[in-house]
């Protein structure tokens, strides 16, 4: 067993001990883990030459990166406990392609400093990224940072052609289900976090949980999603599409889970191609 999962067993085991006396206390210990990841992640030998290529800037504290010439930007997102060198090989490939990819450490991850931001805290971010480096061409997305960029992509003020989400979610709800369920916690007290998510949050809003989810997009969308997922349940892939209506599209992989996915050679050739609007975008029977 990993460190990640002794880790995660043992917080489950107190927060368990805490919940059977008071859901409420145990729901109010969650929301602070909620906000920490536990770890943060480093950038990993095979990652090291295309992190050290990167320009690296400090927007309002935020640790952004910018390869290739500054023309024709793609914007790649990370997710929970991840950071941007994550996307080393969809990077390498969109430069060769003459491509100019943009990406950020988001708060509390990789080199950003503080605590993990919310999902307003990265509307805002992308933003900026879209005034300093122009319109998108494309969008990249990992996990959390799937349900980042659909929504800082509603506004009218950021667009992007075409979408790739990878081990994406539909329901914002699920992050507070899911965060429970691998920690062992019972409805009270899910319930309980929900409830600290808002007020502390959202100035109290029960809407959130409807407001950030998947709505219909306008963008092309490419859903990529891996059969034996341990993070996102694959379940939420069929339901991402349905809520982003006709203009999504399905790509399932096998065998390949939640982080290998993000190093296998045809899953970065179908995500490029597509974000691209390449001829091998077209030769591929993404509706499959």
């Amino acid at each position: 067993m990993g460190s990640r999962a002794v880790m995660t067993r043992a917080v489950g085991a107190g927060l368990r001990m805490i919940e059977a006396l008071s859901p409420q206390a145990a729901g109010r210990l969650a929301f602070e883990l909620w906000r920490r990841p536990l770890r943060r992640g480093k950038v990993r030998p095979s990652e090291q030459a295309v992190h050290a290529a990167a320009r690296v800037e400090v927007v309002d504290g935020v640790v952004t990166y910018a390869w290739g010439d500054g023309t024709r930007p793609v914007l790649l997102v990370h997710g929970w406990r991840s950071r941007a060198s994550r996307f080393a090989a969809f990077v390498e490939r969109l430069v060769e392609l003459g491509y100019s990819p943009v990406s950020y450490d988001a708060p509390g991850h990789g080199d950003t400093p503080g605590r993990a931001g919310t999902i307003l805290g990265h509307e805002r971010i992308i933003q900026r990224l879209g005034s300093r480096y122009g319109a998108f061409e494309g969008v990249i997305a990992h996990s959390m940072g799937v349900p980042f960029v659909l929504y800082a992509l509603r506004d009218d003020k950021l667009s992007a052609e075409r979408i790739v989400v990878i081990s994406g979610f539909a329901e914002f709800s699920y992050l507070a289900d899911a965060f429970c369920r691998a920690l062992g916690l019972g409805a009270r007290t899910n319930q309980a976090l929900r409830r600290q998510v808002e007020r502390k949050l959202f100035a109290g809003d029960p809407e959130i949980w409807t407001k950030f989810s998947v709505v219909p997009g306008r963008s092309e969308l490419l859903s990529i999603h891996n059969d034996e997922d341990d993070v996102v349940d694959p379940a939420q892939a069929p339901m991402l599409l349905a809520s982003y209506g006709p203009k999504a599209r399905f790509r399932q992989t096998n065998g390949l889970g939640h982080r290998r996915i993000m190093v296998d050679p045809d899953v970065v050739t179908e995500a490029v191609a597509f974000v691209t609007g390449s001829d091998v975008a077209e030769r591929l029977d993404l509706g499959a």
